[in-house]
């Protein structure tokens, strides 16, 4: 027995929404990109740290033991904001005074490179899982024509149109579904931005008090 008319039109009605994939992506360097957020693969120090230049003794901060772990502990989003911020404090207080400038700009480089890598990986991430995404609405579309060509045959298996009816509302579920989750993964690197301006804002503070 034949599908009533209106379920064999779903699939063609499903995949509707998949022409607007590439829409999403924003205007800028990348047209692939497929986020709203500029992608901006790395960022500079001097976006989120103000204070003095940075200097070179600084960059051996991942031979520290000490400043390894806390860049670490302070860079995981699941430590609240707030308590990372009053680690800062309590961290800076616990220092000698001839030592903590030394010490927190070693904070403040290896915060940055960690957190900046970190950024820098969310984003090749991000434009692998769309470039699957763009494979997939490429598979979806192309079967969607061939159900309705099928479905315009006068003689057409009724099973067969049945079962690649339902499979393409299946699998069109699923690529939605992945383009629901990639627009929250798009903000992760904002996140990342965000998280790393605030912690190297709280250790320009802690050092004026000093």
């Amino acid at each position: 027995m034949r599908r009533p008319l209106r379920m064999l039109f779903i699939p063609a009605a499903a995949v509707a929404a998949i022409a607007a994939w590439p829409v999403m992506a924003a205007q800028g360097d990348d047209p692939d990109w497929p986020c709203i957020q500029r992608k901006v693969p790395e960022l500079s120090l001097g976006q989120v740290w103000t204070g003095a230049d940075l200097p070179q003794a600084a960059r051996g901060w991942s031979k520290d033991p000490g400043i390894s772990a806390l860049v670490t502990e302070l860079s995981a989003r699941r430590v609240p904001l707030p308590e990372a911020q009053q680690k800062i404090k309590s961290y800076t207080e616990s220092l000698p005074l001839g030592e903590r400038e030394r010490r927190m700009t070693m904070l403040v480089q290896g915060l940055f490179d960690h957190m900046n890598r970190e950024r820098s990986d969310v984003i090749a991430g991000i434009a692998r899982y769309a470039h699957r995404q763009r494979d997939m609405a490429t598979i979806l579309r192309q079967e969607a024509s061939a159900v309705d060509a099928l479905r315009a045959k006068p003689d057409a298996d009724p099973n067969e149109l049945t079962a690649r009816s339902d499979r393409l509302v299946f699998q069109t579920r699923i690529f939605q579904e992945r383009a629901e989750s990639l627009s929250f993964v798009c903000e992760v690197p904002t996140l990342i931005e965000q998280r790393l301006y605030a912690l190297t804002k709280a250790i320009a503070e802690a050092l004026k008090d000093q």
